[in-house]
């Protein structure tokens, strides 16, 4: 028997027990419960900074308390996916039918890369029932009106930074939404100039990080998803009508294919994501919320050449996720802003590298990627020439190819390692 099916035998249902919140010291902590049985129990927490209990007369109880099940709804997925249990019980909140399907595909499209990474086979007959208290409740939908200004969620990438200046060029109100952020984070928040911020803390139960070094299933999550509901309560709480993701169209094209399955790692900033969850949101959370990514009629590509006229970021910005590791406490900063080393690193330098004066990407980086021949590999990857498309977000195998064509224009005289290698690569059939 796999572990897969051992860990579903042995742990048979998963329970959404309850949450309880308070206000303190002008902050709102959320705690919820769960209990994966028999025995093993999460408390993880969301600490959202700033919040002023006096300021949300316009939320009742019952709207807020949707708003946070939600929110518990959405953390399930990292600690459910330790024992793939074949039955989530939710007690905390009722769920329609309507609901219960919309989570179910959450649970099978949001979990794609995780099935691949486990050999675990969705399809089967039951591999996931979820079940809801069976009584009807009055809608708790938040159907107040908010201030027509905007919420960037911003983690010191070039997306986010296109997002934020293209939107004070418009003369835009903004607030910055940050969730566990970092000291590499908030040196681009500082560039950005932007003082209004929405903070939030994120603590996983320690539990979760220990049982996976015992042997339990890990994988990759829909994060994107659970900053998506977090995002419209925190608009929501600070009256911001507009919640400006930054996802690109990029982050359609898919990694591989599984079980008749494409297998998407950004399937949580796909366009397909997005217009499920802007539904489900003015249904169950806010009627006038406005979720939408800006960025959605644009390439990487498209954004790299956009992102190369900001150059107050250079000395800040970050995409890489080598050295980024979770905490209980959330993430622990790495030692370096770009590690060099990885498949989002070089694909960054690639879609730069035709927009900036070859002296300006080395002081990004520190040195030519193009020159490392341990990237030889990654580079195949990224281009659809290798085995699989990195689980990173990383741009179409189209744009980078285009990107390399740009590249070598620009270095015509004198290709370095990777495009002459990529070069003879793509001219073979």
């Amino acid at each position: 028997m796999n572990k897969a099916l051992y860990l579903r035998k042995k742990y048979p249902k998963f329970v959404y027990e309850n949450f309880n919140y308070k206000f303190s010291n002008n902050d709102l902590k959320i705690v919820f419960s769960f209990v994966i049985k028999p025995g093993i129990r999460f408390k993880p927490e969301i600490l959202i900074k700033n919040v002023v209990q006096k300021n949300l007369g316009n939320i009742n109880k019952d709207t807020l308390d949707n708003f946070i099940f939600n929110l518990g709804l959405i953390e399930i997925p990292s600690y459910w996916k330790l024992t793939c249990s074949p039955i989530i019980e939710i007690r905390a909140g009722y769920l329609n039918k309507d609901q219960i399907r919309w989570w179910k595909n959450i649970f099978i499209e949001g979990m794609g890369q995780f099935y691949y990474e486990n050999k675990i086979d969705w399809r089967t007959k039951n591999f996931l029932n979820i079940y809801s208290q069976s009584e009807s409740k009055p809608s708790k939908l938040f159907l107040g009106k908010l201030k027509n200004r905007y919420l960037v969620p911003f983690a010191g990438g070039r997306d986010s930074i296109v997002t934020l200046e293209d939107l004070k060029k418009k003369n835009k109100e903004i607030a910055l939404f940050t969730v566990n952020p970092i000291e590499k984070i908030l040196q681009a928040v500082k560039v950005s100039g932007i003082k209004q911020q929405i903070v939030v803390k994120r603590a996983l139960d320690k539990k979760l990080l220990k049982l996976n070094k015992k042997g339990f299933l890990n994988g990759h999550t829909p994060f994107t998803s659970l900053l998506s509901f977090l995002a419209v309560f925190c608009g929501v709480i600070f009256d911001y009508k507009n919640i400006a993701f930054s996802n690109e169209k990029s982050s359609d094209e898919g990694n591989v294919k599984y079980l008749g399955k494409t297998i998407n790692h950004q399937w949580a900033k796909s366009s397909a994501f997005e217009n499920k969850f802007k539904k489900y949101s003015r249904k169950y959370l806010a009627k006038n919320i406005n979720y939408f990514s800006f960025l959605r009629k644009y390439t990487e590509l498209e954004i790299s050449r956009k992102f190369s006229k900001y150059q107050k970021y250079f000395p800040v910005f970050s995409s890489c996720n080598a050295g980024m590791k979770i905490s209980a406490k959330g993430l622990l900063g790495a030692k370096k802003r770009w590690c060099g080393k990885c498949p989002k690193c070089l694909f960054v330098f690639l879609t730069l590298y035709p927009f900036l004066e070859e002296k300006k990407i080395i002081k990004i980086f520190g040195n030519n990627l193009f020159e490392d021949r341990t990237l030889l590999s990654a580079m195949k990857d990224i281009i659809g020439k290798g085995k699989i498309k990195p689980f990173e977000c990383v741009g179409t195998y189209k744009e980078s190819r285009k990107a390399i064509n740009l590249s070598i224009k620009k270095s015509i005289k004198n290709l370095p390692y990777l495009l002459k290698e990529t070069k003879e690569c793509l001219q073979k059939k």
